[in-house]
């Protein structure tokens, strides 16, 4: 009797995850088209982009960092200012920055220093700064570990341009800086997290956003009540997005993918950047989160295997597995290397089942901890995605 539940359960996992790549392949198809739409759309109102301000916070120095301001100094864009902002006015990151505005004089740059975070998200904290002194209305916001493209700011920021459009959105590639731990969580984020953010795109639009780069107006911005409205959360990035959403604007996703840096880390350091994404999800999306545990096809096709060894049903056991193993390896090729064009996938195509199989660990693990690790910062989740911040000095950030 319990092999035959055993075998059920690796049934139904199976049939899951399959449809769940059916949906991933047509999330993808429907993302490389909106990319010749969108292309099309919006070609012949490139002579008349608006000028924008990047903002961009920096906490400490990120791997790849010269490369990743450079290439915002390097946009094939008519007019824009970048504006720079830390917490403290000895962040290490500091000198790298003024030495780059130094080497490109012609872009316009503000470096500010905000002091302490007053709010449980310091990162927030820092975009509602900036933008009191951006100057323009259109806010690129995007993290110090990403690159991007030269006509990157030429592709993000024309969707904007629609009064009925609040805010831009970009999927990413992870990009290694290096080692086994750095690539292993940069093809997570190039297959898995795109892969779960197509699929959203097509069953139901996007209505969250995605930290590497969100592109707001300040009218869709001041309609969900700013950065101050997302102070209290995790994922800030999703709920902007989403706020966003709720005031009755669309949120386009870009077609434009971004380069978003996996350092060279350790275990221990690539686990807690994985858990804290995946707690994040799970509070800001409990649902959601909870149904993803059916979209894995790695341990349900080793489960199955073990089972129908075990319990005589060898054939039924291989083909289970056989079926989880090529519809991930798939997944890797179509997801990674022609949706999020990463050349670097296809070599992870043989074995990226086994990656698969450590973000369902990943998955299980979001479940058995309130308590989340970010740069200087202890964070206590609590529900709804909110959060109470424990800084390095000894300082408590709650949201009340």
């Amino acid at each position: 009797m319990i092999g035959y539940i055993i075998l059920g359960v690796a049934v139904f996992g199976t049939i899951t995850s399959t449809i769940v790549f059916v949906l991933a392949v047509l999330g993808a198809i429907k993302f490389r088209r909106s990319a010749r739409q969108q292309h099309e759309a919006y070609k012949d109102r490139m002579a008349d982009l608006p000028p924008v301000s990047v903002l961009k916070p920096v906490h400490g120095i990120d791997a790849r960092m010269r490369e990743n301001i450079e290439s915002f100094f390097r946009q094939d864009y008519p007019a824009y200012e970048i504006i720079f902002a830390a917490d403290e006015a000895d962040d290490a990151a500091l000198p790298l920055i003024r030495e780059i505005c130094a080497q490109y004089p012609k872009i316009p740059t503000k470096i500010m220093v905000t002091g302490r975070p007053p709010w449980p998200n310091a990162q927030n904290y820092c975009f509602h700064c900036m933008t009191d002194v951006a100057k323009y209305d259109i806010l690129v916001t995007s993290d110090s570990d990403v690159e991007v493209a030269p006509n990157y700011l030429r592709e993000v920021v024309p969707p904007l341009l629609d009064p009925k459009v609040g805010a831009v959105t970009c999927v990413f590639r992870g990009k290694s800086a290096g080692g086994i731990w750095g690539d292993v969580d940069a093809i997570g984020q190039t297959v898995e997290f795109t892969a779960g953010v197509v699929i959203a795109n097509l069953l139901e639009g996007m209505k969250f956003g995605l930290g590497p780069t969100i592109v707001v107006r300040k009218d869709s911005l001041a309609a969900m009540g700013g950065f101050a409205a997302a102070r209290e959360y995790l994922s800030n990035d999703f709920v902007v997005g989403n706020f966003i959403q709720r005031a009755g604007y669309e949120i386009v996703l870009s077609s434009h993918v971004v380069d978003h840096i996996s350092p060279t880390m350790s275990f221990h350091r690539m686990w807690e950047r994985q858990l804290r994404w995946a707690m994040g999800t799970r509070y800001s999306r409990p649902k959601g989160h909870l149904g993803s545990g059916l979209t894995f096809a790695a341990p349900f096709g080793i489960l199955g295997l073990i089972a129908g060894l075990a319990f005589g049903h060898a054939w039924l056991g291989i083909g289970l597995f056989a079926t989880a193993m090529l519809t991930r390896m798939a997944e890797c090729w179509i997801i990674g290397w022609w949706a999020a064009r990463d050349r670097v996938a296809l070599r992870w195509i043989p074995i990226y089942p086994l990656r698969e199989l450590h973000g369902f660990i990943v998955w299980c693990a979001s479940y058995l901890s309130k308590r989340s690790l970010w740069r200087d910062n202890n964070y206590e989740l609590l529900e709804g995605g909110r959060l109470v911040a424990r800084r390095a000095d000894g300082s408590v950030v709650t949201p009340w």
